[in-house]
């Protein structure tokens, strides 16, 4: 088994542990916007991912760390606490898995799937909402668009839902001409 497999295992655990929690207590929502500020704040700050990450840092560390970044966040009790317990058990390196997992769960629950879109340039909210209202038809769900650009994709996009991928961009279309005109001469 794969260190990558048994730390998205592990983090699976929690994730559906905070879900049963937050679901319980009516407070999905609250816990949907946390994940937003913590991927953000990962997204930020290369302390936090180092410290996330370090095994140079002690439980106690650790723990103090997510512990005043969690009061300082406003972060409800079912995330806060989950930090603290990750940072008791060393566990804090499986955060950004923890995230997905939990994001993924709360999507399920609202009959939402997540698109991984890459595009060449950013869209606009009108642009992303088109794209989920027409995803929404071929999936027949409530779609979530989760952005990212990059630019040497030239044009156009590529989707990913579930097990899906629909490629519309340039470069991959460059690419299969380049492959055709290779098998031609």
């Amino acid at each position: 088994m794969s260190e990558a497999s048994i730390s998205t295992g592990i983090a699976q655990r929690y994730a559906t542990a905070v879900f049963e929690l937050a679901k319980e207590d009516k407070n999905l929502a609250a816990v949907e916007k946390d994940l937003d500020a913590l991927s953000d704040a990962l997204a930020e700050s290369t302390d936090l991912v180092a410290m996330i990450a370090s095994p140079v840092y002690s439980r106690a560390d650790q723990a103090k760390a997510v512990t005043s970044l969690a009061a300082k966040m406003g972060l409800s009790t079912a995330i806060a606490g989950a930090l603290g317990v990750m940072a008791e058990k060393r566990r804090l390196f499986i955060l950004p898995q923890f995230i997905s997992g939990l994001r993924a769960a709360i999507a399920e629950d609202k009959g939402e799937v997540t698109a991984d879109v890459t595009a060449a340039k950013a869209m606009t909210k009108a642009q992303q909402d088109k794209l989920a209202k027409a995803l929404k038809t071929s999936v027949g769900k409530d779609v979530k668009i989760n952005l990212a650009v990059d630019e040497s994709l030239i044009g156009g996009l590529v989707v990913k839902v579930g097990s899906k991928m629909i490629d519309s961009s340039i470069r991959s279309r460059l690419n299969a001409l380049q492959n055709s005109m290779k098998e031609v001469g």
